[in-house]
């Protein structure tokens, strides 16, 4: 998938076995879901004919139904269809936008692919486990796959019974039980924004005890490009085609489901803060927003964030 996993976890269990097992439940999400794999069975629909229905496993069927979900709650901010525009801004796996030769999509370049994302939709067949490829469209669920990976390698933790870990894939994290010392497992939230550090005075430090809980991370700080002066995110609005240029600098979603922190934190983070936090409260979701002013960063928590906090 592009990044890294690691697993921490206390008690008994050959760490050979283990370290085994829980490579086998991440190289079924790489098999089904990753477009780095030439042949996965994402890779193979983003390639099928148009008007063909095209056979899904359980896991892929599952995670591109709840991102499609997501696209719908929240007005097409979030998208899975968006795989050509990812590619077109060089954010896919070719990695274009980091060549210092890479320019900036045309705005009739944005238009084409957000046209093959959209019309006809994508439909998903749960009960026959297919999709239909109406024609052109590329399915990216990089921004949902990794969480649902970490909640498979919890799964397959306490399915051994093992129950004190913390799970982390691509720096989405899923902690239960607690440390030797009795601890929890403490996380620290990202504060400082590497190129924003000056302006870090209007956010405090975070730490979340991850007991039962899974939290994800959006920032537009994390891949980007600059050209002519102008800074590029690898966060796309699938409504514009562009890159996102609202002031949001991260958003973190707290969630029992790493797999909803995931696609919600890419979601709140395309609608911008005012947007984004709205739709936050109407789905009760626990959401840290980190904006840009003037005058700095500044740290906007949802209804439920502060309830959890305070608890």
């Amino acid at each position: 998938m592009g990044t890294t996993w690691s697993v921490r976890w206390v008690g008994s269990g050959d760490a050979v076995t283990l370290k085994a097992g829980l490579q086998r439940v991440l190289d079924v999400v790489v098999a089904q879901m990753s477009h780095w794999e030439p042949e996965s069975a994402l890779s193979r629909f983003n390639r099928a004919a148009a008007l063909s229905w095209q056979p899904l496993p359980d896991a892929c069927c599952e995670v591109l139904a709840f991102a499609l979900s997501v696209r719908e709650q929240s007005g097409g901010a979030y998208d899975p269809c968006a795989g050509a525009l990812v590619n077109l801004w060089g954010f896919g796996p070719n990695a274009g936008f980091a060549d210092p030769l890479f320019c900036a999509a045309a705005a009739s370049e944005s238009g084409s692919a957000m046209a093959r994302q959209r019309t006809p939709p994508v439909e998903l067949d749960l009960v026959g486990k297919r999709a239909l490829q109406p024609g052109g469209v590329q399915l990216d669920l990089s921004s949902v796959a990794k969480g649902y990976g970490v909640d498979g390698l919890a799964r397959y933790l306490q399915q051994q019974g093992i129950e004190h870990y913390l799970v982390e894939v691509g720096g989405e994290l899923r902690g239960a039980g607690t440390k030797p010392d009795g601890q929890p497992w403490w996380v620290a939230l990202e504060q400082v924004i590497p190129h924003d550090a000056h302006a870090a005075d209007g956010v405090q430090d975070m730490v979340l005890a991850l007991h039962g809980l899974a939290v994800a991370t959006s920032g537009d700080y994390r891949r980007y490009f600059e050209r002519d002066g102008v800074r590029y995110s690898h966060t796309l609005d699938p409504r514009t085609g562009l890159p996102i240029r609202h002031g949001l600098a991260s958003v973190t979603v707290v969630h029992i489901s790493c797999m909803a922190a995931d696609a919600w934190s890419t979601a709140l983070t395309v609608l911008g803060l005012e947007a984004g936090l709205a739709l936050a409260e109407r789905q009760g979701l626990a959401a840290r927003f980190v904006a840009r002013s003037a005058s700095g960063l500044h740290e906007h928590l949802s209804g439920s964030m502060r309830s959890m906090l305070e608890a």
